[in-house]
């Protein structure tokens, strides 16, 4: 120990113990026992290097918060100009597409001739054969113009009358409520009282307004038949052509093509399903049908012939997809858009 660090035992015994040669070290004689195995103190040059380091060191963080601020700066710049060029692009790029939606809309605007929006279905590589709409009624138009029952029927109309020169042959058309609300007296005149009641209750009135749509886009001899019908209650089908002495041999030769509208409601949905099941569970239980009769062909049989068929195309006049109670058994194979 006393080769390796130079001390020597009575010097370590000192450092251990406290004493030396029997006599108690007060503070300052142990420091001094220890003095000689310390470092020598810094000299003056390197007191002049340290003193010299901390200015550099200074100025140093003094760079660094002038970058740091003048990046910030930089940062804030960029992210506002790329800002303000991505709105403007946006901006003009809005306004640019709603300008050529209202020329295109000029343009191409079928101006109720069937042969312009014939021709527009004419690529389609597949037609549906039973197109379903659902269309809400409207308390305030917000100045479109197509608010209230007047608004609500003259969308079916000109609907009907689309799907009749694209060469659909069955239409329905969903309202949630029927039609429940009041209908007033200065609304339409075809409606010849102000009580409420659903719109499946005016049928007379809303195949005269569907008809004179037909009408006024094809004409007096070339519009379609129509039939107009709800689920529980007997399809309405007025004498459904014109005087024949009016139409010429051409005309008379030509097969009218036929149009059948379907008015239905969130009643038709599952209420309807829980009556046929309330039904078919009473039948069972008195013995008029047996319960192995009772399978997923027969139910759909049944919401078939009392409701509708499954429509090929269901059209949302919404920004998303809200059902809003249409008749669920309906939609298994239906595509929507």
């Amino acid at each position: 120990m006393a080769l390796a660090t130079g001390i020597t035992p009575a010097q370590e015994g000192a450092f251990r113990r406290g004493t030396y040669q029997g006599k108690q070290l007060t503070p300052q004689q142990r420091e001094e026992l220890m003095e000689p195995f310390l470092p020598s103190e810094p000299t003056s040059s390197s007191d002049r290097d340290i003193k010299k380091a901390a200015p550099i060191r200074r100025r140093k963080s003094i760079h660094k918060k002038r970058t740091g601020s003048i990046r910030a700066f930089i940062h804030f710049v960029v992210y506002h100009v790329v800002s303000l060029l991505f709105s403007v692009f946006f901006r003009f790029r809005r306004a640019y597409r709603l300008v050529r939606g209202k020329v295109v809309e000029l343009l191409k605007y079928h101006h109720r001739t069937p042969e312009f929006i014939a021709h527009d279905v004419k690529s389609l590589q597949k037609l549906p054969k039973h197109l379903s709409v659902i269309v809400d009624y409207q308390e305030d138009d917000e100045h479109q113009g197509n608010a209230g029952l007047e608004g609500w029927v003259n969308d079916v109309c000109e609907i009907a009358a689309w799907t009749a020169a694209a060469g659909i042959p069955f239409l329905s058309v969903y309202e949630r409520t029927g039609m429940q609300h009041p209908l007033p007296a200065d609304t339409m005149r075809i409606y010849t009282d102000d009580n409420p009641g659903a719109l499946k209750n005016y049928l007379p009135q809303t195949h005269a307004s569907i008809w004179n749509t037909l009408e006024a886009y094809f004409g007096a001899r070339r519009k379609p038949t129509l039939s107009l019908r709800a689920p529980h209650l007997p399809s309405y089908s007025p004498p459904n052509t014109p005087p024949q002495t009016a139409a010429s041999d051409d005309d008379l030769n030509e097969e009218r093509q036929h149009l059948t509208v379907l008015l239905l409601s969130e009643h038709d949905g599952r209420d309807t399903i829980v009556d046929l099941t309330r039904t078919l569970a009473e039948m069972a239980q008195k013995g008029d049908v047996r319960q192995e009769q009772i399978n997923m062909d027969l139910i759909d049989a049944q919401l078939s012939d009392h409701v509708s068929s499954e429509p090929d195309l269901l059209v949302l006049f919404s920004p998303t997809v809200q059902l809003k109670g249409y008749p669920p058994w309906q939609l298994r194979l239906t595509e929507i858009l």
